[in-house]
Order: C-alpha cells, then sequence, then structure tokens
C-alpha cells in the first residue's frame, strides 16, 4: 500500500546560516537576530555539522551576570564564561537526514527537545535545517488534494474499500461506506490518518 511519501527534503530550508568554531559570542546573536532563527549550525572543514549553538547556550552570559552562580549546573557555568561559538555549542549535534519521514524529526525533536535541526548527508555535510514550522507546512495542503491521494493511493490499494466515500473539510477526513467486516475498520482508519496533511479521521462506516 502506498503512503506519502513527505521527507525533510521536501520541506526543509535548503538556504542556512552557519557560523564556524571560532565565531565570536556577539556575531552569534547577530546572526540569530538577522536571520530570527534560535539556533546555528556550528560547521568545520568543508560544512560538516560538528555541533550546534543556540540561545539556550547563550543564556548562561546573561543568567550569571550578577555573579550569582551558587545555583547553576557547572556547564552553564562554563558557558557563561565561554566566548566563541565552538565553547558555547552543543555537540554532538542532534541532526537529521533529508530521505527521514517528518514523523522521524518530530520524533527527534519532541525528544530532543529541540526546534530546529540541522539536515545532513552521509558524512555530515550541513544540507538544510529544518524548523518545527516547517513540518507544519503539510498541513497547509488543500483538502482536494489530500482527498485525492486518499482516492488514488489508499483506497484503491484496499480492495476491501471498494465504495467507500472520502470527504476532507479542514484537513479532517470523513470516511463513509460498508466494509466487509468490522476489524477492517481500524486498519483502514491508520491508512488514512498516514497521509501528510490529515488532521483527523472521522467514521461513519457499516459492516457486516
Amino acid at each position: 500500500m502506498s503512503e506519502s511519501q513527505y521527507t525533510v527534503s521536501d520541506v526543509m530550508t535548503h538556504t542556512v546560516v552557519a557560523v564556524g568554531s571560532a565565531a565570536p559570542f556577539k556575531e552569534i546573536v547577530e546572526l540569530l537576530d538577522q536571520w530570527k532563527v534560535s539556533a546555528l549550525p556550528v560547521l568545520a572543514g568543508e560544512g560538516r555539522v560538528v555541533g550546534v549553538v543556540s540561545e539556550a547556550d547563550l543564556l548562561p552570559k546573561e543568567e550569571f551576570r550578577d555573579g550569582d552562580e551558587a545555583t547553576g549546573e557547572a556547564g552553564e557555568r562554563l558557558k557563561a564564561g565561554a566566548l566563541t561559538a565552538g565553547e558555547l555549542m552543543s555537540t554532538p549535534a542532534v541532526t537529521v537526514h533529508a530521505d527521514a519521514s517528518l514523523a522521524e524529526a518530530a520524533r527527534i525533536m519532541a525528544r530532543r527537545h529541540v526546534k530546529r535541526l540541522p539536515v545532513v548527508d552521509g558524512v555530515g555535510m550541513l544540507q538544510g535545517v529544518v524548523s518545527r514550522s516547517d513540518l507544519l507546512k503539510v498541513f497547509l495542503r488543500p483538502d482536494s488534494e489530500i482527498a485525492d491521494e486518499i482516492r488514488g493511493s489508499v483506497l484503491t490499494h484496499l480492495p476491501i474499500t471498494t465504495g467507500l466515500e472520502v470527504s476532507v473539510t479542514e484537513g479532517v477526513v470523513t470516511l463513509s461506506g460498508a466494509l466487509p467486516e468490522r476489524g477492517l475498520v481500524p486498519v483502514v482508519a491508520r491508512a488514512v490518518r498516514a497521509v501528510e496533511g490529515v488532521v483527523d479521521v472521522q467514521l461513519d462506516l457499516t459492516h457486516r
């Protein structure tokens, strides 16, 4: 059965601002502000990602400005005195490959508590960046496009769904019709829910 084949490469930003490990603190802040991003990849050599410097890495400089480091963790205290991207960055970088699914990228962001992921190739060279907002772009798909994919790439590969009707409103899919048996209902629902851009699935199904 065919499912949506959206990958990180479909939604990522290809033009990426990055810094070298020697980039000074103030330059990093200026780039974050200029490009309206929350983190920058740190590159070595011809473009291999060696770390990421984020707003969170920079904040200890302000957090401990008054000299009260008693409650700070050791790593935060070190970053309070850091001057360059190489000293500030979190390493190894949390990255993702361009051919990863959007669901995989979303899971990495959630589990690692990051808002942006550098996209790298097999040897760690920077190809782009994918953000939370990029992953949400699939929900901008027109209802008609989602419906066409469900009819053409999902239901046609499930002979048991012959005769089912599909309607999509604001990303919410409604399936109506009859199935041969009750146990097939979750199978069909799961296949439809896997289509990128689907917000929810409403079932108006009967079974023999």
